[in-house]
């Protein structure tokens, strides 16, 4: 009995470099960066960041929507999923899933009592309620892997048949509370980022939504597809914040995936890997990579154009991986000079033309966590 295939065939994204896909691949094959200085917190310096104008998301907002009874973040995901559901009917067999580190967290700001809107739950329900999904929705929050995570529980839901098809949104949004808890940790760079880089000092937090439709039906109009071959997530139990040493949760995140998408680590065109830019993320990395002998295949960090979107950032640099593969363009890793791991990692420095069939997609988080997700160009 044959297995069934499950597709990626829509997708849109709203970033600070464009609030449609379009947007945002011209701008990176420019070499444009969202990441620029911004004043968030009162009573402390300027940091780097990538961070939408709020005043264009309004604007932005007001052209396509009339309710203005939303918050910032929820205007985020209502621009990236309308393309969307106006494409994709709606139906009692399609899956609502919404990805999500914190949500709504910004309506803690000066409040003693917890406001309903923070609870993730009520922020999927609220956005599933008003394009009419008919089904409970599903949030996936599993710290900075909550973008793969949530294309995996899509695809696996849909071949145990519980849904036919799925729409897939994830978003996170700069906040006070985001930046203290980095801070915190020491993480958040005081330039910016520099994944992989010997000078790399730490992060850029960023902001995005960004949304995906998945169906195991292709239909003859549409314009592209990919298919979901293979995922795996697995915890490597290591230690609150900092990941092991060895890469273990992500070796064998990367081994599963690769196994059930029944290619070899050769056919592996490219790699859209996690590379937030600090010390021990980068080196896990390349350490896991080299394990399953990854290490020449070309790979790229878009935290140097996004900066680090949390929940958002799996489901975002998925995207981009897909419209290189589309466009047969390779984005260079942004910032990257010398190489600052103890593995040798093929990084990609400038724009150049590639047939990409085969995807590799990885995110490591707090907590241990790993996924990866390999796609293949149909």
């Amino acid at each position: 009995m044959m297995k069934k295939e499950i597709y990626i065939t829509d997708y849109n994204c709203v970033t600070p470099l464009g609030f449609d896909v379009s947007s945002n691949w011209n701008n990176l094959v420019e070499g444009k960066s969202g990441v620029a200085l911004h004043k968030v917190i009162e009573n402390q310096e300027a940091f780097y960041a990538s961070i939408i104008d709020t005043e264009k998301l309004n604007e932005e907002f007001k052209n396509k929507f009339e309710n203005p009874d939303f918050t910032r973040l929820e205007k985020m995901f209502l621009l990236s999923l309308k393309p969307l559901v106006d494409k994709h009917p709606v139906t009692e067999e399609t899956a609502f899933i919404l990805s999500t580190t914190k949500g709504n967290i910004s309506l803690l700001k000066n409040q003693t009592k917890l406001p309903e809107g923070v609870y993730l739950s009520n922020l999927a329900q609220k956005i599933a309620d008003y394009f009419g999904f008919k089904t409970k929705p599903i949030v996936v929050s599993n710290a900075c892997v909550s973008g793969v995570m949530a294309i995996a529980v899509a695809k696996n839901m849909i071949l145990a048949g519980k849904y036919k098809d799925a729409i897939v949104i994830a978003g996170d949004e700069v906040s006070e509370f985001v930046i203290s808890g980095f801070n915190s940790f020491q993480a958040i760079g005081t330039e910016p980022c520099k994944p992989y880089d010997k000078n790399r000092n730490g992060i850029n937090i960023g902001e995005a939504t960004a949304a995906v439709y998945i169906t195991s039906v292709l239909n003859e109009n549409e314009k592209f597809s990919f298919k979901i071959l293979g995922d795996s997530a697995v915890n490597d139990a290591n230690h609150i914040s900092g990941p092991s040493r060895t890469g273990d949760g992500l070796y064998a995140s990367i081994k599963n995936a690769v196994t059930e998408a029944n290619i070899s680590t050769e056919q592996i065109d490219f790699i859209s890997a996690h590379g937030t830019a600090t010390l021990y993320n980068d080196e896990m990395e390349a350490i896991a990579f080299n394990r399953m002998e990854l290490q020449n295949a070309p790979l790229n960090s878009m935290k140097g154009y996004y900066g680090h979107c949390l929940g958002a950032s799996g489901l975002l640099e998925s995207i981009i991986s897909m419209e290189s593969a589309r466009h047969g363009i390779l984005i260079p890793s942004r910032n990257f000079e010398e190489m600052g791991v103890s593995q040798h990692l093929n990084i990609i420095k400038e724009n150049q033309p590639a047939k990409i069939k085969y995807i590799l997609k990885t995110a490591s988080g707090f907590g241990g966590c790993n996924a990866a997700v390999v796609l293949e160009k149909c």
